[in-house]
Order: structure tokens, then C-alpha cells, then sequence
């Protein structure tokens, strides 16, 4: 990791970088979509971003995030740098699964799940060991219980295929 890597994953501790980082997420947002998903979280962490349909609003809500692999689904966190409230698209995400991740320049169809039990256990080690960051974030969210969700691949319907066959 770059000296740079371990000084911002130090900084993510810090009060005043979650507050910090909540007032770029707009600019952070905006450079996503510019660079079609190539640089999100100003190239800090692996990073997507995720496209979620507003559950009041029906528009498309898209918002960058760190991610980790497991095998081929991607795992993000609702930590929302340790609010006390669960970030929006999270509430998206639970009411309608259907979403896509725009990675590297490309953008999928994703189905998302809550991770719960020891699933969640494991997944959690995995997103600890990429922010550790995010342990402070459950002490300063006043204990919440910060939503891990898988994102995996949707797979499209075989249109070739009928019932039955």
C-alpha cells in the first residue's frame, strides 16, 4: 500500500475526515459519472458506484462506495461515516434489490442482498481489513447496526428459454 493509502486509511478514523469527506461525495459523485466509474472515492479505496431507485421518488440515485470482492459479488457497507441514520440508498437497496454498480468504466445490473449472521461476520472481517476505518464508524453511529450488503451479478432472463424447458 502507498504511503498515501496508509496515511488517508489512519485519517479515516478521524472525526473531522468523515465530515470532510460527506461535503466532497457530491464532487466525488460528479467525477464517477465523468470518468464513467474509473476514479470514485478520489482513488483511496476500491470503489464503485452504486445506482439505486429512490423508494419515495422512483428516480435513479447513484452514490460512490468502497467495496470488497467475494468471488464475484461485490460487498459495500451502509456506514455512512457513522451517522446515526442509515445512508438512503441502503433504504433504496431494501426496497427495491434491483441496482447497478458502475465499475471500471462499466456499468451491470446487480441484485442486492442483506448479509446477516455469520455471513455478515466473515464479510465484515473482509471490509474491515480494506477501511478499518469502519469499526470507529459503528462506536460513533452510537452502536447501529450497519447494514452489509452482497451485490451480485443479475442475470438476465435467456430469452431463448420458455417455461418448462
Amino acid at each position: 500500500m502507498s504511503t498515501v493509502g496508509t496515511l488517508i486509511r489512519r485519517l479515516g478514523h478521524r472525526r473531522w475526515f468523515a465530515r470532510a469527506v460527506r461535503l466532497v461525495v457530491p464532487v466525488d459523485r460528479q467525477l464517477g459519472r465523468l470518468t464513467r466509474g474509473r476514479i470514485v472515492a478520489l482513488g483511496i479505496a476500491p470503489s464503485l458506484i452504486i445506482t439505486t431507485t429512490g423508494r419515495r421518488s422512483g428516480e435513479p440515485r447513484s452514490n460512490p462506495l468502497l467495496y470488497v470482492r467475494d468471488g464475484e459479488a461485490l460487498v459495500v457497507t451502509g456506514s455512512n461515516w457513522g451517522q446515526a441514520h442509515h445512508p438512503a440508498w441502503s433504504l433504496n437497496l431494501l426496497a427495491d434489490p434491483a441496482a447497478t454498480v458502475t465499475l471500471d468504466g462499466t456499468t451491470l445490473p446487480v441484485r442486492g442482498t442483506l448479509v446477516e449472521g455469520a455471513e455478515r461476520d466473515r464479510l465484515w472481517q473482509l471490509l474491515l481489513a480494506e477501511w478499518p476505518a469502519y469499526q470507529t464508524y459503528v462506536e460513533r453511529s452510537g452502536g447501529r447496526d450497519i447494514r452489509i450488503f452482497r451485490l451480485t451479478p443479475a442475470r438476465s432472463a435467456d430469452p431463448t428459454r420458455t417455461e418448462g424447458s
